[in-house]
């Protein structure tokens, strides 16, 4: 997607430049997720944070939506962790002859992560959340009510691959179907820097109207830089019309 700077608008300019700040002045060992739609039954660990910062263009029929995020993950305790996600949405529709675009903040996503066991290679993880209504529903850059959600994580490690399975629920306002989503999620490590990854899963429609639900097929690869600082890229495609067609993923993680 091709954005000019006169269409980003002030906030979206502001942004983008904490974005870039924060990439360019954060450093810190880091357990990676992003291009994975699955999350994994990991922690950070006490006193240690994770950052992630990562970018996806999606398109469905000419219609895009570039999506750039910051999740920060906080140790509270060795198996207890507090996430915080901020994305910020660019979006561009075709209407006839008129293109309409919007950006704004979206919904801000408030998770407290708890593993619960961990044994034999077998992680097991609950993480609750509540999705803030921060966006502008207007301009359908957020569903303009408080929603909650609940995810049940399990790893299991075998080395050098680790599956994840995420199933997870999200409470919707009344209009809107509620959302059952399950993912199952692959990573092999080829190399100490290099991990292949692949994930594939699915969603509830919230549409009451639509008895299509999505679902996608992921594959992508992560590259450590270093110790605490890794790199990803992934690219995912929809297996029927109601997902996007194609995402675009990249992104990157720091611990400190």
């Amino acid at each position: 997607m091709k954005l000019s700077i006169s269409g980003l608008g002030c906030k979206g300019l502001i942004f983008v430049g904490c974005f870039l700040f924060l990439c360019l002045c954060v450093s810190g060992n880091s357990y990676a997720v992003h291009p994975l739609i699955s999350d994994d039954a990991g922690t950070t660990g006490t006193g240690k944070f994770s950052l992630e910062m990562n970018a996806e263009y999606a398109n469905d029929n000419g219609d895009s939506e570039t999506q750039l995020a910051a999740t920060l993950s906080a140790g509270i305790r060795e198996n207890i962790d507090l996430i915080a996600s901020m994305p910020y949405l660019f979006t561009r529709i075709n209407e006839g002859n008129e293109t309409l675009k919007e950006d704004g903040l979206s919904d801000i996503t408030v998770e407290v992560k708890w593993r619960f066991y961990e044994k034999e290679g077998f992680s097991f993880a609950i993480k609750p959340g509540i999705i803030l209504p921060t966006g502008e529903e207007k301009k359908v850059l957020g569903d303009g009510k408080a929603a909650y959600s609940l995810h049940f994580l399990t790893t299991k490690e075998l080395d050098p691959v680790s599956l994840d399975l995420d199933l997870g629920y999200i409470k919707n306002r009344r209009e809107l179907r509620d959302i059952w989503l399950y993912t199952l999620a692959a990573e092999y490590a080829v190399s100490k820097p290099l991990t292949l990854v692949a994930n594939i899963g699915g969603e509830t429609n919230p549409d009451r109207e639509s008895s299509v639900h999505p679902l996608f097929l992921l594959g992508g690869m992560i590259y450590k830089i270093n110790e605490n600082f890794s790199i990803d890229f992934g690219l995912k495609t929809g297996l029927n019309k109601a997902e996007a067609d194609y995402t675009v993923l990249a992104g990157i993680i720091l611990d400190f």
